[in-house]
């Protein structure tokens, strides 16, 4: 996609009247992406920021029905997914969802785990592990090669999304993200190098990358998992900017789709919040310091981490009011996204969530699909 490319060629000897001409050309676009975010019922708006999830092969009759309603954003499909027909059941999704007060032209994401090696949700590649790919003797080459492998996996599904790869740099051999090859080295070049160049490929191929988990796994410690206790990283502030931050440098100036962040606390900057949780770290300084202008997604929202911060409901306003975009609720029940939407309109009723905040994120999703082929 042209996108990874022109961000290298941007002119800075524009004259004034064509930058104010710029200027205006810009806020016309962002009325006319911004104008069907006014025009429907809130709870519609809302469900476009929440990925929902169902359990086995067949889902809920409830979830067809609230995607038909505008007020399901996505899909996160497991394995336990995964059949012969999932590609019909993907195909009558997208047309409830087109015929839906949520669709604005563009298809819903439909999104799933895919980095290579053990981590395939979906028949197909990567058959390499990220940390086969750094360790290879043409690491560029096969990222490359694990990103289309990735897309052609999901393409075939119906999928248009793929979380992954893994930016996270381990420090230690058979660490929490080195333990089942899921980081491509201990080094921030080759990281760097080899999840740009998976995530291009990726996302020319018409899938939509994420790069995670912001800002990074890799010194935690074999066992520390996220998704089942709470976790701390300890890492000085210098050197999660030094070493765990530079591959989303990397990926940011490249058009990178998607963020996720991490669900670990980071003492350096917040010591109260997860980072997914945590204005200091989703805003100022993945979007304020880093310059990220996309969307940025959480991992599972029913994460084990976050055991002392309420229920899911309440969490997705924490993680919308820190700056995060997209929640995912991951659970494998329709009544979790539910939920989620219902407490996120709450508080935006209520004034706890800004209202003008969450229409630019609204707009930023809406930008992310059209990214997508109708």
């Amino acid at each position: 996609m042209a996108r990874w490319q022109h961000q290298r060629q941007v002119r800075t000897d524009y004259r004034p009247n064509l930058i104010i001409n710029m200027k205006l050309a810009l806020f016309v676009q962002l009325a006319a992406v911004s104008a069907p975010a006014l025009a429907v019922d809130l709870a519609v708006q809302v469900g476009q920021h929440v990925i929902y999830s169902y359990p086995g092969l067949t889902p809920p009759e409830s979830l067809y029905k609230l995607t038909s309603q505008g007020k399901v954003g996505g899909l996160i499909i497991f394995k336990e997914n995964v059949g012969s027909n999932l590609p019909a059941i993907m195909d009558k999704f997208q047309a409830l969802y087109k015929a839906s007060p949520a669709y604005n032209g563009h298809p819903m994401i439909i999104t799933t785990d895919q980095e290579g090696g053990n981590v395939r949700r979906v028949p197909g590649g990567p058959n390499m592990t990220a940390r086969q790919i750094g360790d290879s003797s043409t690491p560029m080459r096969d990222a490359s090669q694990a990103g289309r492998d990735a897309a052609a996996a999901l393409k075939a599904q119906k999928l248009n999304g793929n979380l992954a790869p893994v930016l996270d740099i381990y420090r230690e051999e058979g660490n929490f993200i080195d333990e089942f090859g899921r980081s491509f080295g201990n080094n921030a070049e080759i990281v760097s190098e080899c999840g740009s160049a998976f995530a291009i490929s990726q996302s020319r191929a018409g899938v939509l990358s994420t790069v995670k988990h912001f800002p990074g796994l890799g010194a935690a410690k074999k066992g520390e998992n996220t998704d089942l206790v709470p976790i701390k990283i300890d890492t000085s502030l210098a050197e999660l900017r030094a070493i765990d931050e530079v591959p989303y440098h990397t990926a940011i100036a490249n058009g990178v789709d998607m963020i996720m962040t991490s669900w670990a606390v980071y003492p350096a900057m917040d010591a109260k919040y997860p980072a997914g949780l945590s204005r200091k770290w989703a805003t100022d300084e993945l979007r304020t310091r880093l310059g990220y202008k996309g969307v940025i997604i959480t991992d599972a929202i029913e994460a084990g981490s976050l055991r002392s911060f309420g229920t899911d409901g309440q969490r997705g306003v924490m993680a919308a009011k820190a700056g995060v975009d997209i929640l995912l609720a991951s659970g494998r029940n329709a009544t979790q996204g539910e939920a989620i939407v219902n407490e996120v309109v709450a508080a935006l009723k209520n004034g706890a969530l800004s209202m003008t905040e969450f229409q630019e994120s609204t707009m930023r999703i809406q930008a992310l699909q059209s990214r997508l082929s109708a």
